[in-house]
């Protein structure tokens, strides 16, 4: 008894020691710019890359001398953007997967590690939204946007992650929301998906860290609603502090955190300030701070996407 509780001790004064050599390297690196890696020769896998921010991704990472992977429902979107790929001088692979079945995703992540090899970054991109208020959204529509947003993820990190941890190489990026950071009117089906994307993340990461698998990263991208026709109609009451994000923009930024191994990506800053907020005031100011920025309001004039933009 006696030596266990000198045992516990003795590791609780190791624990608090590491604590502040941990803060002291965080502040270290937080300081020193970081350095791009490069993905010349990585291959990397798109999900929903055949239009908005899965194809201007995958364009980016073309540019970078990566081959492409490209997964989408839309079989002809994903080829058009093949060719865009291969007309500076890329290369890409297509496959037509319907996220929403998990067998089949499953068969064409066995098919892609026959015809290409094993995949080095992995972004789960794809995303579906109903945009209608919780008793308003058909069963349907919330079936589809769990399989899609986050079941998908587990089948896909599933099929790749293996390889990656083999190698002690690999990155997972998961497209999630400031909707998986906020519950939001009119998202709610939304923000249970992106919710559960934030924390399969988060779990993941850590889990990776516990196994000693370091040289795999995970990084969670929230960005606010960003202008690719998925959220056409939805408002900010304060386009200077919380703006509707440019498509360019948010994969410029999305770009910068996966290059430099970021854990999380915020766009604009201020979600991360908005974050810190949510974590100290009670459920009245909460609600209070959401009514002054217009999140309480800002999909009562949703359209969506009427077409593959």
């Amino acid at each position: 008894m006696v030596t266990k509780i000198i045992v516990d001790f003795l590791e609780g004064i190791y624990v608090h020691f590491m604590l502040l050599v941990d803060m002291i390297v965080a502040i270290v690196l937080f300081i020193i710019p970081k350095k791009s890696k490069d993905v010349a020769g990585e291959f990397v896998l798109v999900t929903g890359s055949g239009s908005g921010i899965g194809r201007l991704l995958a364009l980016e990472f073309a540019k970078r001398g990566a081959t492409l992977v490209l997964w989408d429902i839309n079989e002809s979107a994903i080829k058009d953007v093949a060719g865009e790929i291969e007309e500076q001088g890329g290369e890409a692979y297509t496959y037509k997967v319907d996220l929403s079945k998990r067998e089949e995703v499953y068969s064409i992540a066995e098919k892609v590690k026959k015809d290409v090899g094993d995949i080095d970054i992995l972004v789960n991109n794809a995303g579906v939204v109903t945009g209608k208020k919780f008793m308003d959204s058909p069963d349907k529509m919330i079936q589809l946007t769990m399989d899609v947003n986050i079941g998908a993820h587990f089948w896909t990190i599933k099929s790749f992650l293996p390889s990656m941890i083999e190698r002690n190489h690999g990155h997972i990026v998961t497209i999630a929301s400031s909707a998986g950071l906020f519950g939001t009117k009119g998202l709610i089906d939304y923000c249970a998906s992106k919710f559960a994307a934030v924390g399969l993340d988060e779990s993941l990461r850590y889990e990776l860290m516990f196994m000693g698998n370091e040289g795999v990263h995970t990084t969670v991208v929230c960005p606010f609603f960003i202008n690719t026709g998925m959220f056409d109609g939805v408002k900010t009451r304060f386009p200077s502090l919380l703006p509707i994000i440019e498509p360019e923009v948010a994969v410029a930024k999305i770009m910068s955190g996966i290059l430099t191994n970021e854990k999380e990506v915020y766009a604009p800053g201020i979600i991360r300030v908005l974050v810190k907020l949510r974590d100290i005031l009670p459920d009245r100011a909460k609600c209070r701070v959401f009514q002054f920025f217009g999140t309480d309001t800002c999909m009562d004039h949703f359209v969506g996407r009427t077409k593959n933009d």
